[in-house]
């Protein structure tokens, strides 16, 4: 979803306060029309998924204005802890639908649109709602990953300007939300694996909510109003073919090697240091999904791969006690083992299996390496 990275700029505010001064109470003309702009993925970690805005265009009054619901100010005081704890404030934003369309271009990232074919009363029910949005509170909130964005955000003000619940999700709901996402990364293979390990249980639900933008496209498309279609049939009015990055690091390739070198160097050595890696990757999750808000982050069983108690069997290693050494090499198995039983119909399966592997190489030989030799007498 785009998140616009507002620059608090004497231009944006002088637009945005003479705007909202001269719309209020506004009445639409018949000319006018409301429609949802759907833009294309791009390549950059805010893009990967699209963007949703509304666009309200109205000749006789002289409004073409896109209301952008995935705006932020990056100059926020301890921005990137927010962000990560998850209590960042995005904010509703006015662009004239000229720049709106310039920034795409500059981009090459396509824009579809579709028409709301619904009543005047509540072209201009929606219009309202959306100018008295940019003068209160409720221009602020709280981002959500898949709960509150830039496309949940536009679903919302529009069922809401309707009096029901019109737009719900068609398709893809017997899908998870993991499944959902993980075709978005094509092309970013260790943004896919990061997102893999980090999400928890709730990216297992099934995906029954709009929160990506062609999501809600291709519900728009299918969704009636009144004993009629919502939307009219999508037009285009930019076209981009996306171009899928090619990375010499950034790709499986690279994932592969490493966890190759892990396993034929056969060296103590590496072998900690692959477990100290998993260790605080582990520890990051456990500090990450307490201090977040984020409830994708929450109840992470991925830690049972990254498990922040391989920092002990390290330390036991480092001291040279044997015994306990190879009992938390054989506790790390048996997780390895019901960590790859509960994962095998997910999503993220393949993507992990080949560090499962090499886990496994690795604790096996922790496990040899310490194991109580019992002597042989002849």
């Amino acid at each position: 979803m785009k998140n616009v990275i507002l620059k608090k700029t004497l231009f944006s505010l002088i637009f945005l306060l003479s705007f909202v001064g001269f719309s209020q109470n506004l009445p639409l003309s018949k000319e006018a029309k409301i429609s949802v702009l759907t833009c294309g993925l791009g390549n950059e970690t805010y893009s990967y998924f699209g963007h949703t805005a509304i666009r309200v265009a109205d000749p006789t009054n002289n409004i073409d204005l896109v209301y952008n619901y995935g705006a932020f100010d990056f100059s926020t005081p301890n921005f990137v802890m927010k962000f990560a704890k998850g209590d960042l404030q995005y904010f509703v934003v006015v662009h004239p639908f000229a720049d709106f369309m310039n920034e795409y271009n500059y981009e090459k990232r396509s824009v579809f649109e579709q028409e709301l074919l619904i009543p005047q009363d509540s072209k201009q029910k929606l219009f309202d709602n959306l100018n008295t949005t940019l003068l209160s509170e409720d221009r602020y909130y709280t981002y959500k990953f898949i709960d509150k964005n830039c496309t949940s955000m536009v679903v919302d003000i529009i069922n809401k300007s309707l009096n029901e619940n019109v737009i719900v999700k068609k398709g893809d709901t017997d899908i998870t939300y993991r499944s959902i996402l993980f075709p978005y990364f094509d092309g970013h293979f260790y943004d896919k694996l990061g997102t893999s390990i980090i999400f928890g249980t709730k990216v297992d639900q099934l995906g029954t909510k709009i929160f990506l933008p062609f999501e809600l496209k291709n519900s728009l498309e299918k969704t009636t109003f009144q004993k009629h279609a919502l939307a009219a049939k999508s037009q285009t009015l930019l076209s981009f073919q996306k171009e899928t990055p090619k990375s010499w690091w950034n790709n499986v390739y690279t994932y592969l090697f490493i966890l190759a070198f892990v396993v034929l160097a056969h060296n103590k050595i590496v072998d900690k240091i692959y477990l100290l890696v998993l260790s605080l990757i582990g520890i990051f999750f456990v500090v990450v999904g307490i201090y977040s808000f984020h409830q994708e982050l929450a109840m992470n069983y991925n830690v049972l791969l990254f498990s922040p108690l391989l920092l002990i069997l390290i330390f036991l290693s480092i001291l040279k006690n044997k015994r306990w050494t190879y009992r938390f090499a054989v506790l790390h198995l048996i997780f390895l083992i019901v960590y790859a039983l509960f994962i095998i119909n997910k999503a993220h399966f393949l993507i992990v299996l080949p560090m499962i592997i090499t886990s496994g190489f690795v604790l096996v030989r922790v496990a040899l390496r310490n194991k109580k030799r019992i002597p042989i007498i002849i």
